[in-house]
């Protein structure tokens, strides 16, 4: 069981809303997405070969701002970057996991839950919210990262953990959006993947 999202079959989640949203996808197969169709009591299939939009879609951002004291030098000046400009990207936040990953997916922008001074370690499940997540997100096209976390930046599919509970943290997003935070972290002279 605690192994890495290389051993990831399939991911899933459901968004309940104004409509009820199931979205999964199987090792290597495209992301779909099916909506709930209360006249009949099925699932429609809606939403076919799901990816983050090309050119990055809409300039979003969603994060709990409410930890930023905590966070690293690199991620509060990815969010000063992202404030700021012509064109500063909108904050959209729910607090669930889910729906402001579903938000991110269908219109583009970026989610970050990062690992902090107070929770070193992130604060969402690497097995049964981060690892299906990253799974969803890299077969939609966009990038599932750590940021920095025990010293280096990585993905969060390769991550193994240690026990059932285990945290990591998060940030999820199109290219051009997780390339700013990149970009800050370069500037702090960590070894930064290339996208």
């Amino acid at each position: 069981l605690l192994r890495s999202g290389a051993h990831c079959v399939c991911a899933g989640y459901v968004a309940y809303s104004s409509a009820v949203e199931m979205v999964f996808t199987f090792k290597g197969k495209k992301v779909h997405g099916f909506c709930l169709d209360p006249t009949i009591g099925e699932f429609v299939h809606t939403r076919v070969d799901m990816k983050f939009p090309e050119d990055g879609g809409k300039k979003i951002y969603s994060a709990n701002e409410g930890n930023s004291n905590n966070w690293d030098e690199a991620i509060k000046d990815a969010i000063t970057v992202f404030k700021s400009g012509a064109k500063p990207y909108s904050a959209r936040y729910v607090g669930s996991m889910v729906a402001d990953i579903h938000r991110t997916i269908l219109y583009g922008g970026i989610y970050l839950y990062p690992a902090d001074n107070k929770s070193p370690k992130g604060k969402l499940r690497l097995l049964y919210e981060g690892i299906p997540m990253a799974m969803i997100i890299e077969q939609a096209g966009g990038i599932a990262s750590t940021g920095m976390f025990k010293g280096k930046i990585q993905k969060v599919i390769d991550l193994v953990p240690e026990q059932i509970h285990d945290k990591c943290p998060i940030i999820m997003g199109g290219k051009r959006d997780v390339q700013v935070v990149y970009d800050e972290y370069k500037k702090t002279g960590a070894e930064v993947p290339e996208l």
